[in-house]
């Protein structure tokens, strides 16, 4: 798939610039997964799969535990999971991924940022269907014949692994990404994870210059202002560059 790690925060996206943010969108997932079963981890897979990623995104145990206690709590704080899709400035698409207690706020905060970035939201399947649902691992580890047979050996589908300096990405099914986890963590004994996650990946990247990329950037910004939105993916390659 000739992915590439200079593009990697790009094509991932998180609108996690600010630790408040992250620590929010994690808080929103542990909440909603405490939720929807028992209130611990050891008897809630969805629950035990949300603290993992909290924990490889660096966020703090009191912020997890707080989020738990929330639920046990008895909060009435209802979400639901919304997905939206949309054109940016030039060739660029995104999917806003959301949690929500109130979709008609939602979608109306949404509709201002894009409109505000003369942006344009789309029907669902209008943009999804050239980006690929996968499992994203990025650890600091270079032997990726090893990495590939331990992975293999534990039934993962691998559809990708690709070194680069002292880092690997490896793209795996969604299905597998924690059985894919938990061979990783028996190879390499204490390995911190820069990124386990479901992401939406794009099959194909673009490039933006001039006010093309002033206007998406504000559309980013814009998005992340918006308490509702958890992930945004999207296609465009150098918006990190200086």
């Amino acid at each position: 798939m000739g992915r590439h790690f200079e593009v990697r925060a790009a094509a991932m996206a998180k609108t996690s610039a600010a630790n408040a943010k992250l620590y929010s969108r994690h808080s929103k997932e542990i909440y909603v997964a405490a939720k929807s079963g028992e209130p611990d981890p050891d008897m809630n897979q969805t629950l035990k799969k949300a603290i993992e990623r909290a924990k490889a995104n660096n966020i703090p145990a009191d912020v997890i535990k707080r989020a738990i206690d929330k639920a046990k709590g008895g909060s009435t704080e209802n979400y639901s999971s919304a997905t939206y899709e949309g054109f940016g400035a030039g060739a660029s698409t995104v999917i806003i991924e959301c949690l929500t207690d109130n979709q008609n706020r939602t979608i109306a905060d949404l509709r201002t940022a894009f409109n505000k970035s003369h942006a344009k939201l789309g029907v669902s399947g209008s943009v999804s269907f050239n980006y690929q649902h996968l499992g994203n691992i990025i650890i600091a580890y270079t032997d990726e014949e090893t990495m590939l047979d331990t992975l293999i050996m534990a039934d993962v589908d691998v559809k990708e692994i690709e070194v680069q300096g002292e880092n690997m990405q490896i793209l795996v099914e969604p299905s597998d990404l924690y059985k894919a986890k938990e061979a990783i963590d028996e190879l390499i004994p204490g390995v911190t994870y820069d990124t386990l996650e479901l992401a939406m990946l794009p099959n194909e990247y673009c490039r933006l210059e001039g006010e093309d990329m002033v206007l998406f950037k504000r559309l980013l910004t814009l998005l992340d202002d918006v308490d509702d939105v958890q992930n945004v993916w999207h296609n465009v390659e150098n918006v990190n560059e200086e």
